[in-house]
């Protein structure tokens, strides 16, 4: 698995967000977008911000920008083209359609940043209070459970436990050992999830079966906003996360079982029987590639990697992609790239027929 921050990093980096991040509910129609060209240091910047009454104002990163060219309409590319080259021209486009269809939005902050732009019935579900319902969680399994690899990004938050003591071979010297993802995006960019996980000793993979793990979406009833826009928490939503985080401990410990270990380490072994026949391996690297929708750069990787390992099978293609996600620069991409190895290794016959005869 790539490797992130520790858990006391993420600990840290969890008090500090949780001290200084602030939600905010406007109407569109008092939300303006601005290119203000000198930041605060006197220093040029073309970038837009986002203003409200009588707040200081918010640059905005790369998911809010996404999330206001979906709300306005505006096809994403044609955004980043202005974005790129016409800020001001973004900026008129943006409070057109913001005072044209108005709406009640969640404007999420942290730092000075405006990460998230969402609906006013968006749940809040915070990173702090999911890790603080998990860890003890973690704990409890005893020693030999670890965390193995944890991250912070802009889009989810990443705890990845192994459990050393749940351990079996796929085949003789193929050691795997049993864990868990639990992942949450404060921007909404995904529902709390738990998914079992498999750790390959032999190269440090992660496998992530998300077709087995469980889901909970962050919608809720209207959050309502102060006069100054800012929301706080009140005593009926505390009472709600309550029931959410008993839930979510269950789910936990349910999914952290030697049974669900077990299914997933039998699909290991089916795979490991599909052989590929074809005498154009990378044909069939890079047929899967596109079936799964890998980069080029990517599927050079895990061709690499597969003919590194020499187990030319199903399993042997499936772990070549999730031992490429070790080499990607972004641990989202990463992470998405050790489900994509669950997905593979889980195709169709008819699927795996036809890829086999690239």
């Amino acid at each position: 698995m790539k490797v992130g921050k520790s858990l006391q990093e993420l600990a840290i980096e969890l008090e500090r967000q949780n001290e200084v991040k602030r939600d905010y509910i406007a109407d569109t129609r008092e939300i303006m977008m601005t290119v203000p060209d000198y930041d605060e240091d006197g220093e040029y910047t073309p970038d837009p911000v986002l203003s409200l009454p009588k707040i200081p104002n918010f640059t905005i990163n790369g998911v809010a920008h996404d999330q206001i060219a979906a709300k306005t309409g505006i096809p994403i590319s044609y955004y980043n083209k202005m974005l790129e080259n016409e800020p001001h021209l973004l900026a008129e486009n943006v409070n057109t359609w913001f005072q044209k269809n108005p709406d009640k939005r969640m404007i999420r902050t942290l730092d000075g940043t405006a990460r998230a732009f969402l609906s006013d019935r968006y749940r809040r579900i915070d990173n702090h209070e999911i890790a603080t319902a998990v860890l003890p969680i973690i704990q409890s399994f005893g020693e030999g459970a670890r965390v193995d690899s944890c991250e912070l990004t802009d889009k989810r938050m990443y705890i990845k436990v192994v459990n050393e003591r749940i351990t079996t071979e796929v085949s003789k010297g193929d050691v795997v050992q049993s864990g868990i993802l639990i992942s949450n995006s404060e921007t909404g960019l995904g529902s709390v999830t738990v998914m079992p996980l498999v750790y390959r000793l032999v190269c440090s993979n992660g496998m992530i079966a998300n077709s087995a793990g469980q889901r909970s979406r962050h919608v809720g009833r209207t959050n309502e906003g102060e006069e100054n826009f800012e929301i706080y928490s009140n005593e009926t939503i505390l009472a709600d996360d309550k029931a959410f985080v008993m839930k979510l401990q269950d789910i936990v410990r349910s999914t952290a079982n030697i049974v669900q270990f077990e299914r997933v380490v039998a699909a290991m072994k089916i795979s490991k029987e599909a052989k590929i026949t074809s005498d154009n391996v990378p044909g069939v690297v890079q047929l899967a590639a596109k079936n799964f929708g890998l980069y080029e750069k990517e599927s050079q990787g895990v061709l690499d990697h597969l003919i590194r390992g020499g187990e030319l099978s199903l399993y042997g293609l499936a772990n070549a992609v999730t031992r490429h996600a070790q080499d990607v620069d972004s641990y989202d991409r990463s992470t998405e790239l050790e489900i994509t190895g669950w997905k593979m290794l889980n195709m169709s016959r008819p699927e795996w027929t036809k890829l086999n005869a690239a």
